[in-house]
């Protein structure tokens, strides 16, 4: 069976500044498949909520969640058989997991109405790739790239996701997770790091968790 044959519908995850956009385009250029990349910049609220997260985080996750509906129903719905596959540097659970973090408990019961309606409609990643960086090495990366919608972003709230992501890893998930420790590893600079990488997302693997330590 041939890589492109292994997994039609890929997602990269990873916490804030893991570098999974940019793993996904380096992605598209070996293999040519469909890309799916979240415009979290476009989100008018997110300048708002960091710095004042408890006033802005149910609009803040509202529109994610709208936002994302829209450009995975206009993806995997209406999906283009040319490419071999499908690859997306999010997965639509994603949203729930960062609702979960980020609302009070009634506006996040609330949330779970809606979200689980559109859940529905989507396929299930056939694997998930979770890109591991420690917090403190993701924080330093999101002061270096200098975003300026991240500024204010702190490092709690970054363990706060971390947390969600190992969370959601714990339960009885319905396909492959893959948890790529990547700590000493630059894929964007140094090709072999890549290949490791590359080589690690194309293999088969059954339903569950399966981590690997590379580098």
């Amino acid at each position: 069976m041939s890589e492109t044959n292994l997994h039609k519908y890929i997602c990269i995850e990873g916490n804030i500044g893991t570098g999974k956009t940019t793993l996904c385009k380096m992605l598209k250029q070996d293999y040519n498949c469909q890309l799916i990349l979240e415009q979290f910049t476009d989100n008018p609220f997110l300048p708002q909520f960091y710095k004042e997260p408890e006033r802005y985080a149910f609009p803040v996750e509202l529109f994610f969640m709208s936002e994302r509906y829209k450009q995975l129903q206009q993806f995997l719905i209406d999906r283009d058989l040319f490419y071999p596959f499908i690859l997306s540097d999010y997965f639509f659970q994603k949203t729930a997991l960062f609702a979960q973090k980020n609302l009070k408990d009634e506006e996040y019961q609330l949330f779970l109405r809606f979200f689980g309606i559109l859940e529905n409609l989507f396929p299930k990643p056939d694997l998930l790739v979770y890109l591991h960086r420690p917090v403190d090495q993701l924080f330093e990366q999101i002061k270096k790239r200098n975003r300026r919608i991240e500024i204010d972003l702190q490092k709690e709230y970054l363990k706060r996701i971390e947390s969600a992501y190992f969370s959601y890893f714990n339960q009885d998930v319905p396909y492959p997770i893959l948890i790529l420790h990547i700590t000493d590893l630059d894929f964007e600079k140094y090709r072999s790091d890549y290949e490791q990488i590359k080589n690690a997302i194309f293999q088969p693997y059954p339903k569950g968790v399966h981590e690997l330590e590379i580098g």
